[in-house]
């Protein structure tokens, strides 16, 4: 495909990756930075929950008062498969972090697919920089 969209309309799964930040370890503020982080993505490449193959879900060793993954199951992705594990501890690594790998079935080349850092995790993935959405601050 060379970075090209597929004309013949074949699907593969490809990944989408994202990361946000909360500001506290609790569960309201995990499943709202989750929930948050979940929708833009979905708004960036109009992801439809049926095209979704599965979802890996990370969280720094300073969050544990919920399970990220619950945020997708109140969006209402009851038929994907998730899980969660605990991110790397790194002495100079982001803190309070969320991140998101979702293997998604589209048509689309890796180079049409937008990422989605926010909320200072921008800085995990500043060549991502372009496709980056702010949240809105209003």
């Amino acid at each position: 495909m060379n970075g090209r969209r597929d004309t013949s309309g074949a699907k593969v799964c490809r990944g989408i990756r994202g990361a946000t930040t909360t500001p506290a370890n609790e569960r309201e503020a995990i499943l709202s930075a989750t929930s948050v982080l979940l929708q833009q993505i979905v708004g960036a490449n109009d992801v439809q929950a049926a095209d979704i193959a599965s979802i890996f879900f990370t969280m720094t060793p300073d969050l544990d008062a919920e399970y990220p993954a619950l945020a997708a199951r109140q969006m209402g992705w009851t038929n994907v498969p998730l899980l969660c594990a605990q991110e790397i501890a790194r002495p100079d690594g982001l803190s309070q972090a969320i991140r998101v790998l979702i293997h998604w079935n589209t048509t689309l080349s890796q180079t049409e697919i937008h990422h989605v850092y926010i909320n200072g995790a921008e800085v995990l993935r500043p060549d991502f920089a372009s496709t980056i959405i702010q949240e809105d601050q209003g």
